[in-house]
């Protein structure tokens, strides 16, 4: 698995990325095309820190600083005592406002989407509260399965206000690389989590068992003048993701 890292590693030096100028962010490509590639599965441990070292010939700091990122993104997990370890599910954090798009393509997974609904039309009540319109304003309308590879992992309902984004058909496989491109991305946001159990149509998407347990999130996202530019509604599978939020004392 070290030598597996090394000719990643290697590869990313050779190409001298731009994008990628610091050491440590090439080892963080390397172990991701590691994990994308299946030779790093998931539960699977991480050479130790100082064999990373002596095979690319880098700092203990800058192996630290690479991994210490990839935990936080969920990516990999360590445990005390016993080393560095490939997540075995999705951990996402709720204090830090991304995309499913963005989750998996920090793990090195392969995001895809299956549009069930895009179109425009005329915002509903419900709507119109949670976006903060007036009635009769244009909304557009999403409903898509997400995928990592083959497996679906989520079903999400999207509604976006007209104003911000005319025309649903710029949304290829990412929500927030659309708005992105039009300086639109939102900054904050509010969410709700809450356990709930598939009905038989949901669970023929996810291609679960009816009943399956999952985690229904609601999220509102808005820009930094204040406006909501999303109203999300998302499942997400039970057995394939973690939430976790870091909390501080008011002391």
């Amino acid at each position: 698995m070290a030598a597996s890292i090394a000719q990643e590693y290697r590869q990313l030096d050779r190409n001298a990325l731009v994008s990628e100028p610091h050491a440590y962010a090439r080892l963080r490509r390397a172990i991701q095309q590691s994990i994308k590639s299946g030779t790093l599965a998931p539960g699977h441990a991480l050479p130790s820190e100082r064999e990373l070292c002596r095979q690319l010939a880098l700092s203990r700091v800058t192996v630290r600083k690479a991994i210490g990122g990839l935990v936080e993104d969920g990516v990999l997990v360590q445990r005390h005592g016993a080393g560095t370890f490939v997540a075995e599910r999705i951990v996402k954090s709720f204090s830090k406002l991304t995309g499913f798009t963005d989750d998996l393509r920090a793990r090195g997974l392969n995001p895809r989407v299956e549009f069930l609904e895009r179109g425009s039309g005329e915002v509903s009540p419900e709507e119109a509260m949670a976006l903060n319109l007036s009635p009769g304003a244009g909304v557009i309308r999403l409903r898509r399965l997400r995928f990592a590879g083959d497996k679906p992992l989520a079903l999400e309902q999207t509604v976006v206000p007209q104003s911000v984004l005319a025309n649903p058909r710029a949304i290829k496989l990412s929500l927030y690389d659309a708005l992105d491109a039009i300086g639109c991305r939102p900054t904050r946001a509010l969410q709700r989590l809450r356990a709930v159990a598939l009905d038989a149509d949901q669970a023929v998407l996810l291609d679960l068992p009816a009943g399956s347990p999952a985690l229904s999130i609601e999220r509102r996202a808005f820009l930094d003048d204040g406006r909501v530019v999303e109203f999300t509604t998302s499942l997400y599978r039970g057995d394939a993701y973690d939430f976790v939020a870091e909390l501080q004392s008011e002391r």
